[in-house]
């Protein structure tokens, strides 16, 4: 079980990894795209600006699911150092547990979000007005999987369990 719950979540991971890495690259040529635009053409293109903003938020939300996973998000770990490492595994369990409320909120909000602004058009882009939060959904149930994976590890108390 363990392993097919890393192997999976390690694919997941991977892919998001992946995705955050295209879209920082597309934003990247999009901003380059605008500042070529205005200073050269004479011509700032309107799409620019809207478009780099959507991919901010799939690199950003997307990576910062996957710093759950390895452990990389914001921690007061002074405190958990100086603590017996049983302690130290309550306190990484109940901050697990907030990371997965968390998650699970901005999920569970911001698919409230999308189904509310879908019929509504983004006016430069011409996509569906849902998918300025389609990004906080899919980061949310990330949170959540690899928080209940870092749960999971934490509550068997395995070898790769992040303490």
């Amino acid at each position: 079980m363990r392993q097919t719950l890393r192997s999976i979540s390690l694919l997941l991971s991977n892919i998001a990894i992946g995705a955050s890495a295209i879209g920082l690259v597309g934003m990247t040529l999009a901003v380059s795209w605008q500042v070529f635009g205005r200073y050269v053409l004479n011509d700032s293109p309107a799409w620019t600006e809207p478009l780099s903003i959507q991919l901010m938020g799939w690199f950003i939300l997307l990576g910062s699911a996957v710093g759950i996973r390895e452990n990389y998000h914001l921690g007061f770990d002074v405190l958990r150092y100086m603590v017996p490492r049983r302690v130290a595994r309550l306190m990484a369990i109940i901050s697990m547990l907030v990371v997965l409320a968390f998650g699970a909120a901005m999920a569970v909000y911001s698919l409230d979000l999308v189904i509310g602004t879908w019929t509504a058009t983004l006016p430069v882009l011409g996509w569906p007005g849902g998918t300025d939060f389609m990004p906080i959904t899919f980061g949310g149930v990330l949170i959540v999987f690899f928080a209940l994976e870092q749960l999971y590890l934490l509550v068997t108390d395995a070898p790769e369990a992040q303490i």
